[in-house]
């Protein structure tokens, strides 16, 4: 059964007010965190006035506070339902019949809509808001991306026959790797040479290879300043391979997958990052069922210490099942579409359980 309007209204405003509080203070937390080390990172950097790290700050907390809306919508719940219990409007309601299914279908769908906003609205936002704030970073502190702090690998077919690319970093917007190795083989499959290089740059049909060290197993090694290997991808590839899937919106990441998909790369960190946007709203869900199952207890019975403590406890497994699926999903161990939707549904079981548990017995 459906609750009333009025009070689902009233409730509903509750939920969204404390969820907003909690999201509000963390972001301000972060953006000023950041801000701190930004200027630790700045020194005498030219150019790195606090007035640029403040609006760099700015522009790369929204991605990071998206990170922690799942911990908002939980903090969030947790503290409208206690309130409700403390005020005894929770009491109230069960004596006018209303059941825990009832007074809970306002979160859910406050939680249903911040999930589905916070995709199609906060998330494009946000990435376009992160790609500037890495253009503003590279320019400021001359820094080459690196993802993870990880190298970057590439692979292309050519007429020359394949080749493989290992990169230390590359540079901000735009298709120049630096610290590269390059393994090249003929159209037969056979090793021909390997080439290392301090930088790659990648233009219509070749790539632009500087100070290149050329080894091969029937010649003597030679140094080119400028050495060149044919190449069948595009600049526009090229770039956005080494982006970080979290400075795509979610409107083009369909659009980025498929065409990376088409010059045969990696999308593996594109496809999970696209799913787990999808699972969102699932998993912003159970999270409200998992603060309800730890905070409908009465305030003249006890124990609120405990049920908040048992509240954090919960969130913080549900955050590690879900990172730990995320690795799997990203290493390739398990498919994207499970990494990202296991954990959102998992919770939702199991909060639902033990909710059916404290209130059905």
């Amino acid at each position: 059964m459906l609750i009333g309007a009025t009070l689902g209204g009233y409730f509903s405003r509750q939920f969204l007010k404390m969820i907003f509080l909690v999201f509000a203070t963390v972001f301000a937390l972060a953006y000023t965190l950041d801000f701190v080390e930004l200027m630790r990172r700045a020194g005498e950097t030219e150019g790195a006035t606090p007035a640029l790290m403040a609006q760099l700050a700015l522009f790369r907390t929204p991605a990071i506070a998206e990170q922690i809306m799942p911990f908002a919508i939980l903090f969030g719940s947790m503290a409208s339902l206690l309130q409700l219990s403390r005020k005894l409007e929770l009491v109230v309601a069960r004596a006018a019949g209303v059941s825990a299914w009832q007074f809970l279908q306002p979160g859910l769908f406050v939680a249903l809509l911040i999930g589905v906003l916070s995709i199609t609205v906060y998330n494009p936002v946000s990435a376009v808001l992160k790609q500037r704030a890495t253009n503003i970073e590279a320019k400021v502190f001359a820094k080459a991306f690196q993802p993870n702090g990880k190298a970057l690998w590439l692979r292309q077919k050519s007429i020359d026959g394949q080749a493989i690319f290992r990169a230390e970093g590359s540079l901000a917007d735009s298709a120049t790797l630096t610290g590269v190795t390059i393994y090249t083989f003929d159209n037969t499959g056979a090793f021909s040479q390997r080439i290392e290089a301090s930088e790659a740059t990648l233009h219509e049909g070749y790539w632009e290879i500087k100070d290149a060290r050329v080894l091969s197993a029937v010649e003597e090694p030679h140094v080119y300043e400028r050495y060149m290997i044919a190449s069948n991808l595009q600049p526009s590839q090229v770039r956005q391979s080494f982006t970080d899937p979290d400075a795509v919106p979610f409107w083009k990441l369909k659009e980025t997958i498929d065409r990376l998909q088409k010059a045969d790369l990696n999308t593996t960190a594109y496809r999970l990052h696209y799913d787990v946007l999808l699972a969102r709203p699932l998993l912003f869900i159970a999270m409200v069922f998992v603060a309800a199952s730890v905070s409908l207890r009465f305030f003249r019975f006890g124990g609120v210490a405990m049920m908040v403590l048992g509240g954090v406890a919960a969130g913080f497994v549900l955050y590690v099942a879900t990172e730990l699926m995320a690795e799997l999903g990203a290493s390739g161990i398990i498919s994207t579409m499970v990494a990202a939707w296991l954990p959102a549904v998992v919770g939702s079981l199991l909060g639902t359980l033990a909710l059916l548990y404290q209130e059905d017995g």
